[in-house]
Order: structure tokens, then C-alpha cells, then sequence
């Protein structure tokens, strides 16, 4: 690998930070990218006017959740760039350089790198495919609690209950015309909120003549609830499944609509089930995925969906009586989830455990070590650790 290149793959939680800044002045996002091994390297690059964009890994590293490929929308953003917006982007942010050590080493007036550093962030905002603004007025994010109620999780004798399942797999969200919901991610064992989502149906869609409905969705960090990201999609219920029919790109003034039918282009997370056809809505169990406590087995099935056991989940000083969906990596690679549904199908608690050497590369210690007080389920003699919950405003 080039100097870049290894520094994406060490770096990579800084990078999350660089797309993170996308909008605000702050130069916290993007702290530690440089390292000293890569120095002489970069001033190489940046004293010819050379750039080193174009060597960023081609290798999709998943944001989270969500499957966005945060390292190529970076790629491919500052590749829509100017050769002086990104000469003065790499200095001050990668280089972490001053701006007056910046005018000394191009040789220009520190009024002229202010301006350009100004313009060049402005054209990377407008350029980055997930488009991020401040929130303007009332919003149901706030409805979140700042730290996860307590719970307890408690396994029921009774036999499991049949339940239609209409929520989109990871959002929570039903799609239908008039739905809305907002949840966050709440981080363990701390408790406490990262990520809040407010998401919505905005109307009818149609992709490649397959009739389906428009969703937005606004991410914030709970500590600023205004420095929010927008995201756009395309799904479709039927009576048997749930999928994702598209996802939408901001590529500058044009809307790029990435669809199941266009392959790699459709982003991992997005197209699951065989042909992309989504989750199955009605569920049963299928005898699947079997567990005992904190152990698991299973059948050898690319996609392990299935209902695991009854369960009282008390939460919030409410009790609900649930069945526990256990997801083994289906929605992602290298993780489990366990989502407790009522008998409405809704959502009442999301937990998601990452196998031991999940991302180890980039977090560079086992989960187990990061995390030792938290929970642990072992599947098919393999260790996964608890990382994060997640709640929506349905249980509040």
C-alpha cells in the first residue's frame, strides 16, 4: 500500500471525523489522520501541487449500521474537487498545518489561504452525497431520553407467538404512507445516546416500475442535535417482504438513484435475501437458529433470520411481552443482532453483538478486550460481544 492508502486503513475513525466535518469549522474530525511515518511522503506531494486523493483504498469499510461506504464517498468527493481544493483541504486538515505555514510553504498571502481553505470546504459540502444542513424548527429527536432506561430481559416458557414484521430491517421504520418514528443508538455499557434518527415517509415512489415509498432519514449526534446529515431511500412492503428498492446520492446537483438492479453500486446493508428480496414479513419460527441462555447454533443458510424464544422485556418501568428475532449475520457481516418485536411487530429493544474480531483491523483490539464488562453471546462456538442498543420513540 502507498502512504495514503495505509493511512485510510489505520486511520479509519478519523475518517469517519473527516466526513463528519463536512460542515462545521471545527478541526476535532480529523485529528490523527497524519502520522509521522507518512511526513516526508505528503510535504512531497503537497510542495509538487500533488495531491495523494486518487490513492485511497478501493476497499468499502462499512459506517456502522448503515453499509455507507464513508472511505470511497470521501474518494469520490474530493475527486469532484479542484486541484487547489484539495491541495488546500490535505494542508490544513491531513497536515494539520497552520494557516500561515500553509501561505509560507505555497507562497501566498494568508488572506488568499483563508479564502481558498473557505471555498474549498463549501464545495466539499455541496459536492458529498449524504447532504447535511442545520436543522431548522421542531423535530422528534428531542423526545429521546440522553441515557437508555434501564431493562431487563427475562425468557418466557410460553411458546412464541407468530408476528407480522413490517419494520425495514435496521431503520425501524414501517413503510407506509403517514409513518414516522425516531430512535437512537445508545452505546454500553455507558447508556448513553450517540446517535439520534428522525425518519419518515414523504410519498410514493416508483423504481424501474416497481411501485414503492420515499424515506428520509436526519442523523444527529445527540450532543448537537443540529448538525444533522439527510439521507434518502426508496422501499417497498408486500404482504410477504420487506426491501429496499433504492438508495439516493447527491452527486453535486444530481440525483444519483442507486437501485437493486446495479450490483456492487448497490450499497452493502441495502440489498439482502436472495435477489434482494428483503426481510420476510411474517414471521414464524423456522427452527433455524436455536439458543440456550448465551448459546447459540445454527443451521449453514447465507441468510439466518429467525425467531429464538419468548421473552418479557421490562423497560422503562413498562412491561412488554416480546419474541427475540436473532439476525446472524445477515444485515452484516461479522455481526449479530437480537430485536425483541411485540405483538404489534414492533420494535421494543435492538441489541447488536460483534464477533470478537469484528473490524479488527481497524479498532485493533478483540471486542472482549474493549469491552469486558459487556454481555456475550457465543454462536456456533464463537464469541460475540455486546456493543450497542438501540430504542424508538414507539416505547416512550
Amino acid at each position: 500500500m502507498d502512504g495514503f492508502e495505509n493511512l485510510l486503513e489505520a486511520e479509519w475513525v478519523s475518517v469517519q471525523r473527516f466526513v463528519r466535518f463536512r460542515m462545521t469549522s471545527k478541526k476535532a474530525w480529523i485529528i490523527s489522520i497524519t502520522r509521522n511515518k507518512c511526513n516526508d511522503y505528503f510535504r512531497k506531494k503537497a510542495t509538487q501541487h500533488e495531491i495523494p486523493i486518487d490513492e485511497l483504498t478501493e476497499k468499502e469499510l462499512s459506517y456502522g449500521r448503515h453499509g455507507i461506504s464513508v472511505v470511497n464517498m470521501v474518494r469520490e468527493t474530493l475527486s469532484l474537487l479542484g486541484d487547489r481544493d484539495k491541495q488546500i483541504l490535505y494542508l490544513y486538515f491531513w497536515k494539520e498545518m497552520l494557516q500561515a505555514e500553509i501561505a509560507k510553504l505555497l507562497n501566498i498571502p494568508i488572506g488568499t489561504v483563508k479564502s481558498r481553505l473557505h471555498t474549498a470546504k463549501q464545495n466539499f459540502k455541496d459536492k458529498y452525497p449524504y447532504h447535511t444542513d442545520v436543522w431548522k424548527g421542531e423535530c422528534n429527536m428531542k423526545k429521546l431520553p440522553e441515557f437508555i432506561p434501564e431493562y431487563k430481559i427475562e425468557s418466557n416458557t410460553e411458546a412464541p407467538f407468530a408476528v407480522k414484521w413490517e419494520e425495514l430491517m435496521g431503520w425501524f421504520l414501517v413503510p407506509k404512507i403517514g409513518e414516522k418514528i425516531s430512535w437512537g443508538i445508545y452505546d454500553i455499557p455507558s447508556r448513553k445516546c450517540s446517535y439520534i434518527y428522525d425518519m419518515q415517509v414523504i410519498g410514493r415512489a416508483k423504481v424501474h416500475g416497481i411501485e414503492g415509498v420515499e424515506l428520509t432519514a436526519r442523523e444527529a449526534p445527540y450532543s448537537d442535535k443540529k448538525d444533522v446529515i439527510n439521507r434518502t431511500f426508496i422501499a417497498q412492503l408486500t404482504d410477504t417482504h420487506c426491501r429496499y428498492l433504492a438508495t439516493v446520492r447527491n452527486d453535486g446537483d444530481i440525483r444519483n438513484y442507486i437501485t437493486f438492479l446495479d450490483g456492487d453500486e448497490f450499497l452493502p446493508n441495502w440489498g439482502f435475501g436472495e435477489d434482494n428480496c428483503g426481510n420476510e414479513t411474517n414471521l414464524t419460527p423456522k427452527g433455524d437458529i436455536q439458543r440456550t441462555g448465551t448459546t447459540v447454533t445454527s443451521s449453514d443458510k447465507d441468510f439466518l433470520l429467525d425467531i429464538v424464544g419468548r421473552y418479557t422485556v421490562t423497560i422503562g418501568g413498562k412491561k412488554y411481552d416480546t419474541v427475540c428475532v436473532m439476525d446472524i449475520e445477515t444485515y452484516n457481516g461479522g455481526v449479530v443482532s437480537e430485536q425483541f418485536l411485540d405483538k404489534n411487530g414492533r420494535t421494543i429493544l435492538w441489541r447488536r453483538f460483534n464477533r470478537d474480531d469484528w473490524a479488527i483491523d481497524r479498532y485493533k483490539k478483540k471486542w472482549s478486550e474493549q469491552l469486558p464488562e459487556n454481555d456475550r453471546l457465543t454462536i456456533n462456538g464463537t464469541t460475540y460481544v455486546h456493543w450497542y442498543d438501540c430504542i424508538t420513540d414507539y416505547i416512550l
